[in-house]
């Protein structure tokens, strides 16, 4: 008796284990349309994470800025009387609303741009700019130069934007550096000057396409070291064009001084170099360097936009 029902309950113990086997097997297992059993394996998907930062790394690349230092400029906007803004507050153009429509980021090439249209005029000229103007010492508000026999350098990479057309279909030019004259204090006493203006010894121009550079002359070289101060003292030259077309595409441009010689260097391949008695004579003034988008023409409508990727000086 006791041997039955222990076979009996051995019975039932088997076909437990036999059930739970098919029930095992009916949650693991799935049955191919060839009738092949597969076994499902489990499949843990990879973290969200990794492609947020992924999307977040595609977004930051596409993020540029230009490799510019602006602490020792500041910048003149086509408004106002016009309209001039110093470090530190031009440091923080990219939330200041006065200077967000001339002065901003092209992000995705990384270049500043420069845009202006004829409005407010500085003394002495009849156009328009936003326009970087060098400060040796920012505390001083531009009262600090240097002079030719110092020396300094100026160097940019740089693009024409897109810039208006005057009635012909020409499109409008722009000056895109300067190196500007300025009188000491003691020199405009000396002539009865009423500010510290003097001529632009330096401009180069974005000219159609190309590039062109046009420089100061005495009108007498016999002139006394008193009389050439006097901006009536200086005429133009007859200018130079590069012959490298650079349209609209970017550029380099680079000007170097020292006393008594001046270079204007384009794509590291184009030079000329002044080191005549005008650049020897002009060693009288102070200086200072510019740099951006003096538009030439007071055309209804008119406007340009001049990109800059890097711009530096030093002394």
């Amino acid at each position: 008796m006791q041997i039955e029902l222990n076979n009996m309950v051995m019975r039932n113990l088997l076909k437990f284990v036999w059930i739970l086997s098919l029930s095992i097997g009916f949650v693991s297992c799935t049955k191919s349309s060839e009738g092949n059993v597969t076994v499902k394996e489990d499949v843990i998907p990879p973290p969200d994470s990794d492609e947020e930062n992924n999307s977040s790394n595609e977004e930051e690349a596409t993020y540029k800025l230009p490799n510019i230092n602006l602490s020792n400029w500041k910048v003149t906007l086509p408004i106002g009387n016009p309209t001039e803004v110093h470090p530190p507050e031009i440091l923080e153009y990219g939330t200041n609303t006065m200077l967000k429509p001339f002065f901003y980021n092209d992000s995705v090439n990384g270049a500043l741009v420069f845009h202006t249209y004829p409005g407010a005029t500085t003394t002495n000229t009849s156009y328009s700019r936003t326009e970087l103007r060098e400060l040796i010492n920012p505390s001083d508000r531009g009262k600090t130069n240097w002079t030719f026999k110092e020396g300094g350098n100026m160097k940019g990479t740089l693009q024409m934007g897109d810039v208006s057309k005057d009635s012909e279909g020409k499109y409008h030019r722009a000056i895109i550096m300067q190196i500007h004259g300025r009188l000491t204090d003691a020199q405009r006493d000396l002539i009865g000057e009423d500010d510290n203006n003097a001529p632009p010894m330096l401009k180069i121009y974005w000219n159609y396409g190309y590039v062109r550079v046009k420089t100061k002359i005495l009108k007498d070289l016999n002139a006394s070291d008193t009389e050439i101060l006097r901006t009536s003292a200086w005429g133009d030259d007859n200018g130079h064009t590069f012959e490298e077309y650079v349209g609209f595409e970017p550029f380099s441009l680079e000007v170097k001084v020292q006393e008594g010689r001046m270079e204007v260097i384009l794509n590291n391949k184009e030079s000329i170099v002044y080191n005549d008695i005008h650049i020897q004579k002009w060693g009288i003034f102070e200086n200072y360097f510019k740099a951006g988008n003096y538009l030439i023409t007071k055309d209804n409508g008119a406007f340009s936009n001049v990109k800059y990727y890097e711009l530096e000086i030093s002394h």
